[in-house]
């Protein structure tokens, strides 16, 4: 049993080489403008979740779109999951304005990551 619930998946990142032309077709599937419009990245907020177009990801080790769990204590889930058998492919960084991610492999090697807001 789980001792640190997850607050569902709310975010998918999209390994992308071509940043504008992504952009438009993710417009065009989403019907709204991006929400966070950077070199670094584009991120859309749609139907109550943050699809996020990440330039380089291939480059960064994505090589198929990563869905994120959102968690209250990110080192607590990332302690459960690696007790279970899990393991962790890139440990707890910051990504800027106090968000925490992580990501980790199941047993078959899909990516899966964690997101905790401050």
């Amino acid at each position: 049993m789980s001792t640190s619930p997850t607050q569902g998946i709310q975010t998918v990142l999209h390994p992308v080489s071509d940043l504008a032309a992504a952009k438009d077709v993710y417009t065009a599937l989403l019907g709204v403008a991006p929400s966070t419009d950077e070199p670094y990245y584009v991120g859309y907020e749609a139907g109550g979740q943050q699809i996020g177009l990440v330039p380089g990801g291939a480059e960064q080790g994505m090589t198929a779109p990563v869905v994120h769990w959102h968690v209250r204590d990110i080192e607590a889930k990332l302690a459960e999951v690696t007790a279970a058998g899990a393991k962790v492919k890139d440990g707890t960084r910051d990504v800027g304005g106090g968000r925490l991610v992580a990501t980790f492999t199941d047993p078959d090697g899909n990516v899966l990551g964690l997101i905790q807001d401050r």
